[in-house]
């Protein structure tokens, strides 16, 4: 009976070295990830499964959290709502960012501050632009209410967050203010991505500027706007912080977002099961909304 010594070669082991430093160094972010997302979300998923009071003892209730979702008319009013104003905001940011992004790409004098102007909007905190446009908005003491009125647009001055059409005029403005720039920050990068050979190829060729845009510059911008565009629809879905300061949901609870609506189900309501159920039924919203641009946009794209 012979006996088979198996040697493990120097190359596997420093291999194995290295599979299990690389591991050692993602293990950070390994355990942040799980302690602050699959936890809670499997935390919220269970929560969601029962009644669960903020004082008491939670009562398993299986899926009535959900059936209930389905009958319940202010959450599907609620998501209209958060369709509407992520429509509206979407393509508002998109027209605004789009040409700003051509307008920084072109090389001239003060391109660098232009850019800076733009983006520095960004660093403002949602919460507190949100406060410094109710200020605006006031009627005594804010500054668009005698513009407006200087131009004619009103008579008199008028509280534009007193009704719904000039309150949601003004959030969109507001938001697209805060959010163009780093749209456009996004789509300068998939702009200078593309290579100036090909430009100026098609303009020896004869192609207009049109031309250039439609068949030229969007094709090659697919992944970059597949990024803005997932990133501009996800926050204007999870809206929160505008609709609450500015109008607190209303005039006439008419600006509630389905984030909104979660918050006043779990710490107003006190139905933590129910505001639960709620969170779930959005990620999945999101994650089916997500995959839906993502396929959309590679549409004709070649694969390998």
């Amino acid at each position: 009976m012979t006996t088979q010594i198996i040697s493990v070669s120097p190359k596997r082991k420093r291999r194995r070295r290295g599979g299990w430093r690389g591991l050692a160094y993602i293990a950070p972010a390994i355990a942040l990830v799980t302690v602050f997302f699959v936890m809670p979300l499997l935390l919220t998923a269970w929560m969601s499964l029962h009644r669960w009071p903020l004082m008491g003892v939670p009562r398993w209730t299986g899926l009535d959290n959900y059936t209930r979702m389905f009958g319940d008319p202010r959450f599907w009013t609620s998501l209209g709502f958060t369709a509407q104003y992520t429509l509206v905001v979407t393509i508002a940011i998109f027209a605004v960012a789009f040409p700003l992004a051509f307008f920084v790409d072109k090389p001239r004098k003060g391109v660098s501050a232009y850019r800076t102007i733009i983006f520095l909007p960004v660093v403002i905190g949602l919460a507190s632009a949100s406060l410094l446009w109710v200020w605006l908005a006031n009627v005594d003491s804010g500054l668009f209410s005698p513009v407006l009125e200087m131009l004619g647009l009103t008579q008199g001055r008028r509280n534009l967050l007193a009704t719904f059409d000039t309150a949601f005029l003004t959030i969109i403005v507001m938001v697209v203010w805060k959010v163009a720039g780093f749209t456009m920050i996004i789509l300068l990068t998939g702009l200078q991505g593309i290579p100036s050979e090909l430009i100026e190829a098609a303009r020896i060729d004869g192609a207009s500027s049109w031309q250039r845009f439609r068949h030229l510059t969007l094709p090659l911008m697919r992944r970059t706007m597949a990024l803005a565009l997932i990133l501009s629809v996800t926050g204007s879905i999870l809206a929160f912080d505008q609709f609450y300061i500015m109008t607190s949901g209303g005039p006439q609870n008419r600006m509630i977002s389905i984030v909104y609506y979660i918050f006043n189900q779990s710490f107003v309501s006190f139905n933590l099961g129910y505001g639960a159920a709620l969170s779930i039924a959005l990620l999945v919203i999101l994650v089916a909304l997500s995959i839906v641009q993502l396929w959309l946009l590679r549409v004709g794209e070649d694969r390998p």
